[in-house]
């Protein structure tokens, strides 16, 4: 490596925070007013709420009218689903602006190969704008799902209405599943942009491509670790509670049918127990860490195609051959 190109590194790294400054700026605004919310769910709001629900809970089995603080209650509630809503769309706000803003749009306008004839590769350029964005989302996706565990868990066991560990929301705002997302966002953006090299188009599919993503990885969540099972009576429902694998009737020769399989117009004579197969919540973590690892996989596919696209559509990666800027590109 020469010291020419060791000394662009930093000059890209520069240009990269300076075009893209406005982003850098909403990215830091958001965090700090997501972390703001999460402090006051975590604080004063679940400690009125709490309250709220034991002076409800003492009104039980009281013959007399009273009173309790259900404005607290309520402000909790849709407080602390703002809060989750935001923090499980990160990854697509990442998404958008990296197929609008940090590919397509400077694909489109030129300043992508105005940066390729002045020293800088094609394959330096993409890494940069991959590299510097991944470290800032990281931060700030991993602050906001942090302060958001422990909002969540300071309702846990004094808000009768706090979500469960396994609602689909919760589940990924609690931990690092949200920040490895955000992340396939970064790559799954970047690599519309290469594709599409307009604004609006890359943004869009950037988005449809993370909540691919998102929704494939919810499919596989219950089956990326060992489940339990539980048995109960035909005319019971089988104990425990988490993400559900499966459940449904357990037949004399042993088979697990689906709860379809006995109907009004269809007697159950060949059943003999009922099952339900769950995620428990000792499986939290094992179920975040493979998750986080399936989508951090993706993350590292939608990179290699990146550089990919990158190199077809450039050729050699020298920048005196370089394509030339567009008629009527922005400089």
């Amino acid at each position: 490596m020469t010291t020419a190109s060791t000394g662009n590194r930093p000059r890209t790294v520069r240009w990269l925070l300076r075009l893209h400054r406005p982003a850098l700026y909403g990215w830091a605004a958001l965090v700090v007013v997501l972390a703001g919310v999460l402090l006051a769910v975590r604080g004063p709001l679940t400690d009125a709420a709490a309250e709220g629900w034991r002076q409800y809970n003492a009104c039980q089995g009281e013959d007399t009218a009273c009173s309790y603080d259900q404005d607290a209650i309520l402000r909790y509630k849709d407080w602390s689903g703002y809060a989750t809503f935001a923090v499980t769309a990160l990854p697509f706000l990442v998404a958008g602006w990296a197929g609008g803003a940090l590919t397509g749009r400077e694909l489109e306008t030129g300043t992508a190969w105005l940066g390729w004839t002045q020293s800088t590769s094609p394959a330096r350029w993409l890494a940069v704008r991959l590299a510097v964005p991944a470290a800032v989302v990281t931060a700030g996706a991993a602050v906001t799902v942090w302060l958001h565990h422990l909002a969540w868990s300071a309702g846990q066991g004094r808000v009768d209405t706090a979500k469960e560990w396994y609602d689909r929301f919760v589940f990924h705002a609690n931990g690092p599943s949200t920040v490895a997302l955000a992340l396939a966002g970064l790559a799954a953006g970047a690599l519309c942009g290469l594709l599409l090299r307009r604004t609006l188009p890359a943004l869009l599919l950037g988005v449809v491509v993370t909540a691919v993503v998102r929704l494939a990885a919810e499919f596989a969540l219950p089956h990326l670790w060992p489940a339990v099972t539980r048995l109960a009576g035909t005319d019971q429902v089988a104990n425990g509670s988490g993400i559900t694998v499966d459940e449904g009737y357990v037949t004399r020769s042993g088979a697990h049918v689906p709860l379809s399989h006995c109907a009004w117009d269809r007697p159950c004579a060949d059943v003999v127990a009922r099952f339900h197969t769950y995620q428990p919540r000792s499986h939290y973590w094992p179920l975040q860490l493979t998750t986080s690892a399936l989508i951090l996989a993706v993350a590292a596919l939608l990179v290699a195609a990146c550089f990919l696209v990158l190199r077809r559509r450039t050729g050699a990666t020298h920048t005196a051959q370089a394509p030339a800027v567009p008629t009527g590109a922005a400089v």
